[in-house]
Order: C-alpha cells, then sequence, then structure tokens
C-alpha cells in the first residue's frame, strides 16, 4: 500500500481559514453507501435515527501557542532573541515537553519570558523537544496562559493569517471539558446548542469520550510503504458509562457514529478484542484499508490532507475507490477543506 494511493491535488483556495457561521450552516456532504448528496450539516436530523448514537469528544484546547523573549548579556551588553513556543504536553515531573524556534537561540537553563506572569525555564532538550519549567502552577498556570497564549492553529491556517481572538471560541467545541489538547477534534466544531437540542428531540443519543489531540495529527507521513508509518500515541479515555452506553445502542440496533476522526480512534482503541470495553492510557493506533472496524458503524469527519494518516482512516471505513469518488465530488462542488472546512458523513453499505 503505497503512499500516493492516497495523493490528490487540493487548490489552495478551498483551505478554510475560518469556519462557516453559526456552526451548523457548515455544508455537509452525506456518502450513503455509493451514493452522494449534497446538505448541510443542519441536515444531520433528516439522516440520524432515533436510537442513533453520537459519539463525542469532550477534550478541551488549550491556548498552547506562546511567543516570548530569551535575554541574555553579552559584552555588547543585553541581547535578546523571540523564540515561539508550541507546548505539547504535560509530564509527569510538572515540566512541559514543547516545539521551541529557533531552538539553537537557547540555553539549557535560560529563561524565556512571555508576560509579566508568565516564563518558563529550558531545563533541558529530548528528541528534538524542549522541556520547560514555567514559573506558575495548578490554576495560577491556566489564568496567564489564558492570558498570554494563543490558539494552536493548524500550519496549513497559521500560514496565511496568525491566531486571534476569536480562535479561542471558534476553535473550541462547545461541550468541551477536559483541557489537555492542542488540536481541536475539528468535525465536533459544526455543532452548536440548537442543532444538539434538535437532535436530542429526535431521539439521537450522545457519549462523551476524551481523547487529547498532539501536535503530531499534523505531522506528515514520510514513508512510502504506508503499513510502516509508526503513529504518535495520544492519551485517552473511555469510562464505564460510556462503553455501557455504546453497549446498550448496539445491542437496540442503533448505529454508533463517532464525530470526528478522534473519537473513532478512541473507541477502537478500547474494543481491540473485538469488544467495547472502559479504557484508559496511551494509543497508537493506526487505521488504514484492511482494518476491522468492531464499533463504528459510520462516521461524520471534515476533509482531510493529501497523503494523511486521517485520509486512510476514511478509505478504511468506506474503501479507498469509494473515497476517492468523494474527494473528487468535493473538489468539484468546492467544498471547504481542513479545520475550518466542511464537514462529511461517511456511511458504509453495511450501516
Amino acid at each position: 500500500m503505497k503512499l500516493s494511493d492516497f495523493d490528490f491535488d487540493l487548490p489552495e483556495t478551498l483551505i478554510a481559514t475560518r469556519p462557516a457561521t453559526p456552526r451548523s450552516s457548515a455544508r455537509l456532504l452525506v456518502a450513503d453507501g455509493d451514493v452522494v448528496h449534497d446538505e448541510s450539516v443542519q441536515d444531520l436530523l433528516s439522516w440520524l435515527r432515533p436510537g442513533d448514537r453520537l459519539v463525542l469528544n469532550d477534550t478541551k484546547v488549550i491556548p498552547a501557542r506562546l511567543s516570548g523573549f530569551r535575554h541574555r548579556n553579552s559584552a555588547q551588553g543585553p541581547v535578546q532573541a523571540r523564540i515561539e513556543v508550541t507546548l505539547l504536553e504535560p509530564r509527569a515531573d510538572g515540566c512541559w515537553t514543547a516545539l521551541l524556534k529557533p531552538l539553537k537561540k537557547i540555553k539549557t537553563g535560560e529563561e524565556i519570558i512571555f508576560s509579566e506572569d508568565l516564563s518558563a525555564q529550558l531545563r533541558g532538550v529530548e528528541d528534538g523537544q524542549g522541556i520547560l519549567q514555567f514559573n506558575v502552577t495548578g490554576a495560577d498556570f491556566d489564568t496567564a496562559l489564558a492570558e498570554a497564549g494563543a490558539m494552536p492553529l493548524p500550519p496549513y491556517i497559521a500560514a496565511k493569517r496568525p491566531a486571534d481572538a476569536q480562535d479561542k471560541t471558534d476553535y473550541q467545541t462547545v461541550w468541551a471539558k477536559n483541557a489537555g489538547a492542542v488540536a481541536a477534534p475539528t468535525a465536533s466544531l459544526h455543532f452548536d446548542q440548537p442543532l444538539l437540542d434538535a437532535l436530542a428531540a429526535r431521539g439521537v443519543g450522545f457519549t462523551h469520550v476524551t481523547l487529547h489531540v498532539g501536535a503530531g495529527t499534523f505531522l506528515p507521513v514520510k514513508v512510502e510503504d504506508v503499513t510502516t508509518h509508526k503513529m504518535h500515541a495520544e492519551w485517552g479515555r473511555v469510562s464505564p458509562e460510556a462503553a455501557a452506553e455504546i453497549a446498550a445502542t448496539k445491542a437496540a440496533g442503533g448505529r454508533v457514529i463517532p464525530v470526528g476522526t478522534t473519537a473513532l480512534r478512541l473507541i477502537e482503541s478500547a474494543a481491540r478484542n473485538g469488544t467495547l470495553t472502559a479504557w484508559e492510557g496511551e494509543t497508537d493506533i493506526f487505521i488504514y484499508p484492511g482494518f476491522t472496524f468492531h464499533v463504528t458503524d459510520a462516521l461524520m469527519t471534515n476533509f482531510h490532507l493529501p497523503k494523511s494518516t486521517l485520509l486512510m482512516l476514511v478509505s478504511a471505513l468506506m474503501g479507498q475507490e469509494r473515497m476517492k469518488a468523494v474527494y473528487a465530488h468535493a473538489l468539484s462542488e468546492e467544498y471547504r477543506f481542513f479545520s475550518y472546512g466542511d464537514a462529511s458523513l461517511l456511511i458504509p453499505e453495511t450501516s
């Protein structure tokens, strides 16, 4: 299975830099087996049945992008250098792993000042990532980070414009609860409270799980034989209550539909023995054509990068040739792509 099998030409004009307003007004491509329908997200009410269950990732994106200065004394006087930081994940010792740019401009032991209330010392470098110890912890850290940090927009958006105050709302789901992600579960960004209320009134159930999306979600696949690609690990949790809700839906004949590839990867990680159970830990599950799905009956997701693991995932669910046709249709109809783009509802023939 070659990387080139998952390539396609995407016009730059189709990369969305802002979301649709209101959220549920985004377009929705429904692939029902081989038949494609052009709808809007609000039309989910027509496609979801009473007894279906949406699985929602309740991770909360932190404002993980920071810009600060490193100060250093020299024979010519004080010298400062701007350091851009993207937080990755907290460590057990209280430090954070982070991407620093330019890493060569700072030495171990030096301090980066982000604001009056927030600074960090570089404690070391591991695998090209900095280990940062901040001057504050707990609630004080959360408050200082909220003030100094910006939302970590994906590279393909950040290259077009900087993050701003609006992104702190736009790049967060309405049900975000558990802080820890540095990227949003973007299919979930299409839901607003009126749509959730209408779906609930129709008899659609909701189950919340948590997968903290990492920056590794944007890393490119660098091997031509995709089966040899190593996925980044992300922490997730399926509670006993969530597992019971999903099991009850399956038993009653309802469909289990994760909203986003992160929710799908998590529930399939928790069901590797064939049955979904409560689960907590790190998953590096890699889903590509040939994968056996144990829980997922359909998927709501955005349109993904060429040659990406997420395009491989949807191809595993729907079939490669069918997904090529879906993406050809999306391109011809000028659907908006990626994190702030439009959505698709992918329903395999068996569902």
